[in-house]
């Protein structure tokens, strides 16, 4: 009975895997462009959902910030239960209500040098945002790239089967009259069926891609994906001065930083408004009395059981054991801190940009030279066809060009690759903004 019961549960199972293998297969594939991966990529992304709330906290306290400058109105009461000879008179309760109105006037900048920093916090966690944005966008045009070399890298693995097949064709042909060995006909097999097994490991790494590519867009893995554009070659055409400027001009985490330095130099005034005096204003309402904002006149000590005073306070530290001063040199100190991190932030942003931007110059070089070698090898290989069939040359000379043919293709293929992700690589050393167009750039 157990055994029958376990063929039945894996006989379910099994069908349960094939009816949803028939699903997915039946899915609609989905074309989809590097800019739609990267719009996909942002809407989905949870870092940066992170970051939106940190710019969003960030404005509220900013606004706190502002509101510490403005009145606040408190209230306050309680009540008492009263014996012995305020009960005999008849105060068996007795309650103390305030309403009170209080005004900072001023506070020896503390309160300007808070409302600035908040405000600088502000701009710079909306910077991060951006940031965050800059490095999924190159992430997504990184994965979609490595996606479109791998398909590229298929065509090549499958032309090369193609072309060994045709191949071996022929020198079938030629030993069925016995014109060529039969150690010509296993090379050739052995040629194919390596070209077939490349075949299937660009097949492999293409689907591999292709769910990174989900990945990092933040959808199903499952969803068959058709990539619509291409490994294309576009001329940059800035000179690297330029990057580099606009790269200590754009960049958010340098502007970050120098943010951060502002935002300390605020900090010291904060600190520094210890040794200021302080004014502020008040105005308040009392009742004191058997019920709750009661107005009657106690008949046992001198206040009245209806009053209201308006008052003007100063207040000054004048020593406080060097407290203040403790907090300024640690405030100072901060902004020294600020200030290093800042010039070692240029100075990552300068070499980011001169890395990705030769690299790019690099890779666009390679473009060229590829290219010439692809079609000279193609001729090569052409000229060792007609020498084999025509007896003058050997199975190893045409196998021989049709391996260098296959290099030289797929390292075209590298070469436009390489020089693609080194220009998303470089907008993102530039910090240029996920909805800025580059081409502006190079009209300038």
């Amino acid at each position: 009975m157990k055994t029958v019961s376990m063929k039945k549960m894996t006989t379910l199972v099994l069908s349960g895997f094939m009816a949803l293998s028939v699903m997915g297969s039946s899915a609609e594939a989905r074309d989809i462009t590097l800019q739609d991966s990267i719009q996909i990529a942002l809407e989905n992304n949870l870092s940066i959902k992170g970051y939106e709330a940190d710019f969003e906290k960030a404005k509220w306290a900013r606004k706190e910030a502002r509101r510490n400058g403005g009145p606040s109105v408190s209230f306050s009461s309680n009540v008492a239960r009263l014996g012995g000879y305020y009960a005999m008179a008849g105060h068996k309760n007795q309650f103390e209500t305030n309403v009170s109105l209080n005004m900072p006037i001023y506070t020896g900048g503390k309160l300007e040098a808070s409302i600035k920093a908040a405000e600088l916090g502000m701009t710079a966690a909306e910077l991060g945002v951006e940031a965050s944005k800059q490095a999924i966008k190159a992430q997504t045009s990184s994965a979609y790239y490595q996606a479109l070399k791998a398909k590229n890298q298929i065509k090549v693995a499958q032309d090369s089967v193609n072309t060994l097949e045709e191949h071996l064709k022929n020198v079938n042909a030629q030993f069925t009259v016995g014109t060529v060995a039969k150690s010509d006909v296993l090379g050739s097999q052995v040629q194919l069926s390596n070209a077939e097994f490349n075949l299937i490991s660009a097949e492999n790494n293409y689907d591999t891609a292709l769910a990174d590519l989900a990945n990092v867009m933040g959808i199903s893995t499952e969803e068959e994906l058709v990539l619509s554009d291409s490994l294309e070659y576009i001329p940059y055409e800035i000179p690297i001065e330029q990057c580099t400027q606009y790269a200590l001009q754009n960049r958010p985490d340098i502007l970050i930083a120098d943010y951060q330095v502002k935002m300390a130099e605020e900090e010291v005034n904060v600190a520094k408004a210890g040794t200021m005096p302080t004014v502020g204003a008040s105005v308040s309402k009392n009742w004191t009395g058997g019920h709750l904002f009661a107005a009657e006149e106690q008949d046992y000590g001198y206040a009245s059981g209806n009053n209201w005073t308006a008052a003007l306070g100063v207040k000054w530290s004048v020593w406080d054991n060097q407290i203040t001063q403790a907090k300024v040199k640690q405030a100072e100190a901060a902004v020294e801190k600020a200030k290093a991190n800042a010039d070692q932030t240029r100075l990552t942003g300068d070499v980011e940009v001169r890395k990705a931007y030769l690299n790019m110059k690099s890779s666009e070089k390679s473009i060229a030279t590829n290219k010439v070698a692809v079609e000279k090898v193609q001729e090569d290989y052409k000229i060792a066809q007609v020498r084999y069939a025509a007896g003058v040359g050997t199975n190893l000379d045409v196998m021989d060009a049709q391996e260098k043919l296959t290099n030289a293709q797929n390292n075209y293929f590298l070469a436009l690759y390489g020089y693609n992700t080194s220009r998303a690589t470089l907008d993102k050393a530039m910090g240029i903004m996920v909805d800025f167009d580059v081409n502006t750039l190079q009209n300038k």
